[in-house]
């Protein structure tokens, strides 16, 4: 069914990193958006598009409100739905006390489809319509996500966890055990509708030898598929991985050294990362996946933005709420943190930058930018609706924005999960606001068969 939506409409072409900003930033004022079939098939001033309109094509106005592409979360845990806000020192203490007690419970599929329920509507009430998602070691945990993920439409990005060593029994698979499991989960869910499978090795420490060498032979041997794991999060991390993998040069080399880097591999947090190691994530096509929010949570240090994208070797970056030890699913709160982190490292990112970093950024540093990420004709329909009044405050503050850099700016710093006013996914609305409306209700409407 062909239908459209009408409003200022804010999207990237090109990247402001490199570029100036005025070359990447599009902004029109008053924008019509044309779907059929999940993909984008119009796109442009209002005063253009109308008058191509049958009169039968119906237009959702929405005014004092920004569209723009869906958010992308670049990396999250959604079995850590339930520990969002558990107290611990850092990152070890945290995992042990509260990440793997919670991920025993995935085995039992009615518990890990109420979670999966959970955190995919948290998703669209936030406006993320794509996520590079953790399950656990147990495959019912994976297949729990997909099937609702699917439900929805949703092209998401996940894997089960692989894990052999430094964690409790229940949650350790074999390494010919997770090789195999992998295997039959990329065959069930890889490019089955718009769900994509990540071959996904926790973190170094948890892995032994052994394992490292079968996962990067699985990815190797499935071409198309994604990485993903844990870089140089934290100070304690990086010493435990040299302990543990004494003839590697570091802790990024783990993972090249077991074939874990290059196109679609994406690596957690990067906090630590030395300039030789940044030069090999140029060099490969490597991505990092930037947690401001759960890195300050844990302690754990300020990732430099500014050496990341330095113009002689910039690496594909995305942001991510890394949840649960990040404390919020919306993208807005994350470039919030994303601002403080970057000033506190003397560098200032500005909201045309953040804004990039959560829609064709991520979608770049997934190699999805040909699909997603960007509001331009031949793109599939995913979109958010951000709104310009979501809260009083936001409503006064935006009255004395003087352009869309500051609007932009003001969402950013102001914004949440409650200015996500709708959330279109392949072209289907599947979360609009409404406080008549309550959470059991709109996870029901979001399950209903």
């Amino acid at each position: 069914m062909v239908h459209a939506i009408r409003g200022s409409v804010v999207t990237f072409k090109a990247n402001p990193f490199a570029l100036p900003v005025s070359e990447c930033l599009t902004y029109e004022e008053d924008a019509i958006i044309v779907m059929d079939g999940g993909i984008i098939t119009a796109f442009g001033p209002a005063s253009e598009i109308q008058s191509t309109l049958s009169k039968d094509i119906h237009v959702t106005r929405y005014n004092d409100s920004l569209i723009m592409p869906g958010f992308i979360d670049c990396h999250v845990h959604y079995p850590q739905t339930e520990i969002i806000g558990a107290y611990g020192k850092q990152l070890l203490d945290w995992l042990n006390k509260y990440t793997f007690v919670a991920e025993q419970a995935f085995r039992d599929k009615e518990h890990a489809s109420e979670v999966a329920r959970v955190f995919l509507r948290e998703c669209l009430r936030a406006g993320t319509t794509t996520a590079t998602v953790f399950c656990t070691v147990d495959p019912t945990s994976v297949d729990a996500f997909f099937e609702k993920s699917q439900k929805l439409n949703m092209r998401n990005i996940a894997g089960k966890v692989l894990m052999d060593r430094n964690a409790p029994q229940a949650l350790t698979d074999t390494p010919q055990s997770g090789y195999d499991q992998t295997k039959e989960l990329i065959a069930r869910w890889h490019g089955n509708g718009r769900q994509l499978y990540c071959v996904t090795p926790r973190f170094a420490p948890t892995s032994t030898p052994e394992q490292m060498e079968m996962t990067g032979a699985v990815w190797q041997e499935h071409p198309g598929t994604y990485l993903q794991s844990h870089v140089s999060e934290n100070k304690g991390e990086i010493e435990w991985v040299k302990e543990l993998y004494p003839d590697c040069n570091g802790y990024l080399d783990v993972y090249d050294r077991y074939g874990q880097l290059g196109p679609r591999a994406i690596h957690g947090h990067g906090v630590h990362l030395t300039e030789d190691e940044f030069q090999v994530l140029h060099d490969t096509g490597t991505a990092i996946s930037h947690c401001p929010t759960s890195n300050l949570f844990l302690g754990s240090g300020l990732f430099s933005l500014e050496t990341a994208m330095k113009s002689e070797r910039p690496i594909r970056v995305g942001l991510a709420t890394d949840l649960g030890a990040g404390t919020n699913f919306s993208q807005l709160v994350t470039m919030n943190e994303a601002y403080k982190v970057a000033q506190m490292s003397g560098y200032s990112l500005s909201a045309p930058h953040a804004f990039y970093l959560a829609t064709r950024g991520a979608a770049n540093a997934l190699y999805l930018d040909d699909k997603i990420g960007s509001i331009e004709v031949g793109m599939e329909a995913d979109i958010t609706v951000l709104d310009l009044n979501a809260t009083p405050v936001l409503e006064y503050r935006m009255k004395y924005a003087r352009d869309i850099d500051e609007m932009l700016f003001v969402l950013m710093t102001l914004g949440d999960d409650r200015t996500a006013r709708a959330t279109y996914v392949a072209g289907e609305l599947l979360y609009s606001r409404n406080p008549h409306i309550t959470n059991e209700q709109f996870t029901k409407s979001l399950t209903t068969d």
